[in-house]
């Protein structure tokens, strides 16, 4: 099986392809650099050049803050590049995952969302995940659509290495504690996503690691197990101001992935602990 893989220069990107190369699959990981996917004409030379089982479509423009402001460039990775190569697949019938969030959700309530719920984005980077949503959902016949939350990984920055890097220079640290969801390690998630590519069960999911917590809970995990003495200050939202509302409740349930017969992902403080022994064999 051959799979295309957008995004390879981003954390997930990056462990899909590396993951995909270590089961034996025939693994082509593209970047920016590589591809311009808001680009119709390359995209679709590109896709029949290469001729793809599968494309895994993980490039995405992801700076929330930054989409308030600069809207076009959003709408046109986020939109314009998800409609060029689910075109580019449909041409060639390809199967195609499109990698969604949890900001399709506003983020209101305390259950944690489902696949069936209906998606109402709060700010302008979600707005522009679920409009890619729809895109893939009405071109395409075989689709996954996989919302992931709160990623870390080997291959870019990330919470993780953000907290490690302020406790070199302050021993303590306010992290917010209103905003609730599940941390997910790439290597674990791009597990999922390259047994689910090999499938024919297509739909909606919902995939992170197991467990929910805050963003200081987060923090304080991290700090644990990695034995950095570091106090961490639970503050709300409203102390910590940004340009785009985060949602308070990024929950998403995942039994769907268990009743489809997929492998579940470990607990979120299972993966910290693998993050951090990976992150210091990188070091070395």
């Amino acid at each position: 099986m051959k799979i295309l893989v957008t995004g390879f220069t981003g954390q997930l990107g990056f462990d899909v392809v590396k993951i995909g190369f270590e089961t034996g699959l025939k693994m082509v990981g593209v970047g920016s650099k590589d591809l311009d996917i808001t680009n119709k004409e390359e995209v679709f030379q590109k896709v029949k050049e290469m001729k793809p089982d599968a494309i895994i479509h993980c490039a995405a423009y992801t700076a929330v803050d930054s989409a308030e402001d600069d809207m076009s460039t959003c709408w046109n990775v986020n939109v314009e590049g998800t409609n060029n190569l689910a075109k580019a697949a449909k041409v060639i019938k390809a199967k195609f995952m499109y990698i969604s969030t949890d900001y399709v959700f506003n983020g209101k309530g305390e259950s944690p969302f489902r696949e069936t719920d209906q998606p109402d984005p709060v700010g302008y980077y979600g707005l522009t995940k679920y409009e890619g949503e729809q895109i893939v959902q009405k071109l395409l016949d075989n689709w996954f659509i996989v919302r992931i939350s709160w990623v870390f990984g080997i291959n870019g920055n990330n919470f993780v290495k953000t907290m490690l890097r302020l406790a070199e220079s302050r021993n303590e640290l306010s992290v917010v504690g209103d905003q609730i969801g599940s941390p997910t390690y790439t290597l674990d998630l791009a597990k999922l996503l390259i047994e689910m590519i090999q499938s024919e069960k297509y739909g909606i999911y919902h995939a992170t690691n197991d467990g929910y917590c805050s963003w200081a809970e987060f923090a304080k995990e991290i700090f644990r197990q990695a034995r950095v003495n570091a106090k961490v200050n639970t503050i709300h939202t409203e102390e910590y101001p940004t340009r785009a509302l985060r949602p308070k409740n990024s929950k998403m349930d995942k039994q769907k992935l268990q009743d489809c017969g997929f492998t579940p992902l470990p607990t979120w403080q299972d993966a910290v602990g693998r993050y951090l022994k990976d992150l210091k064999q990188e070091v070395k």
